[in-house]
């Protein structure tokens, strides 16, 4: 399977669509290379409620990207309008990869597929979280080594299960080009509400109030962040009042 809203836009090709909307895909893609495919159909309705939030995370971001030119970068979440539009301007050719979404339509796939079979003793050893993650990753999150400048990772890791999420960090590495920024972002306690992200302006974010796809899985410790992103040479924290740690990593 492919995952929803993989999108490559490059300079002046996104279609128009009403500030503040998602693009949304009418159906699953088929699996690719990596190089993302336009994203078709209608927009998602209703609107989700947004409040703003000083970013300094984002400006250190940015900062770190500045002077690079027609650079390349990988967003993992939903493909927004406005976010798009930001980083286009800039030179940018972004790949939007909502993997949460994806991660669900995947497993919903693996219940679908087991449902009234016998299991043998090595269906159940590729049910391990560690097995599942590895074919997850495997089938629907294929890129280039080297292929981007830049990773918006969000707080993405809070929710995935640790088993994923560790492969996840170690497999985006590998797509990272030396000198590549990641801003990440983690909450200091379990959330109470599922947030969604998108980029106002070079140091605003628009926080979004959604639907939850999975419930938060793990709050990360610093020592635990650092572990997962031990093969990165430099790292700035910023703590907000809203229990959020935004993160800067240099590979």
């Amino acid at each position: 399977m492919g995952i929803l809203n993989k999108l490559g836009i490059g300079v002046g090709t996104s279609p128009a669509r009403e500030p503040g909307t998602p693009l949304a895909a009418e159906r699953k893609p088929a699996k690719t290379n990596g190089s993302g495919i336009p994203a078709v159909g209608a927009s998602r309705t209703p609107q989700l409620p947004e409040v703003s939030r000083v970013s300094n995370g984002l400006k250190e971001f940015l900062w770190s990207l500045d002077g690079l030119g027609r650079g390349t970068l990988l967003d993992l979440g939903p493909a927004w309008q406005t976010t798009l539009n930001f980083f286009i301007e800039r030179g940018f050719r972004v790949t939007s990869d909502d993997i949460l979404r994806g991660w669900s339509d995947f497993q919903a796939e693996e219940t679908e597929k087991e449902k009234g079979k016998t299991l043998t003793a090595d269906d159940y050893a590729s049910r391990t979280p560690e097995a599942r993650a590895k074919r997850f990753l495997a089938e629907n999150f294929r890129y280039g080594t080297s292929s981007f400048d830049a990773l918006l990772l969000w707080d993405t890791l809070d929710y995935l299960e640790p088993a994923l999420a560790k492969q996840l960090v170690a497999h985006v590495t590998e797509l990272l080009r030396p000198g590549a920024a990641v801003f990440a972002m983690f909450h200091s306690k379990k959330p109470e509400g599922f947030q969604r992200y998108r980029v106002a302006d070079t140091t605003t974010l628009q926080v979004l109030s959604a639907k939850p796809i999975f419930p938060a899985q793990k709050v990360y410790q610093n020592r635990e962040i650092q572990e997962l992103f031990g093969r990165y040479r430099s790292v700035k924290s910023f703590v907000g009042r809203d229990q959020l740690r935004e993160t800067l990593f240099i590979k």
